[in-house]
């Protein structure tokens, strides 16, 4: 846990430098800052999720879950392949609800993680599935990620189209991953 905290703190003073360095050279100043009303709304949001997933986890809500969670999944008498494509189908899934990746990671990926161990998936597999779909869902919609805002924001695709095509490209995505990625994972020992 030392670490984790370590490398925030290190990524946080780098990234305070930085911005320093640009003000102090005259690059930015500190106006150029303030005019960025939807950076300063981005970070405060990612603080708060952040900041929840992390106290969730602490008060023992995620282990809490994630237990309820596998209980479930062991009462319906599922194998861990089953219980897999499961929880990977509701964490792509729920990213309808998030407005960014980080958000969704944030307060998410551990949980889930900890949902997979529960219900018997392989620990590499788990952690590998769930850090692919994380990139995945991130074409779902045009608020589902950085890119997707630059690449739908324009207005050059309507919105309904969006979200037809991105539904779309989860189904195709789905297939191809759960498909020929599960042979391949086979095939490389994960499972």
């Amino acid at each position: 846990m030392e670490t984790c905290n370590t490398i925030g703190i290190t990524s946080t003073v780098a990234a305070m430098i930085g911005l320093s360095i640009l003000l102090l050279t005259g690059v930015l100043n500190w106006n150029d800052c303030l005019d960025e009303k939807s950076a300063w709304d981005t970070l405060a949001w990612f603080a708060i999720l952040v900041g929840m997933a992390s106290q969730l986890a602490n008060l023992g809500i995620v282990n809490w879950m994630s237990d309820c969670v596998a209980n479930n999944l062991r009462s319906f008498s599922m194998s861990w392949p089953a219980g897999l494509a499961v929880l990977q189908a509701a964490y792509f899934f729920i990213h309808y609800l998030f407005a960014s990746q980080t958000g969704h990671v944030g307060a998410l990926y551990s949980a889930f993680l900890a949902m997979h161990r529960a219900a018997g998936v392989p620990g590499i597999l788990a952690t590998l599935a769930l850090g692919y779909n994380t990139n995945l869902f991130g074409a779902i919609t045009h608020y589902s990620s950085g890119q997707a805002a630059v690449y739908y924001g324009a207005g050059y695709v309507d919105l309904p189209v969006i979200f037809k095509m991105g539904f779309i490209m989860a189904v195709i995505n789905g297939i191809i991953w759960g498909g020929v990625g599960s042979l391949w994972w086979k095939f490389l020992g994960l499972y």
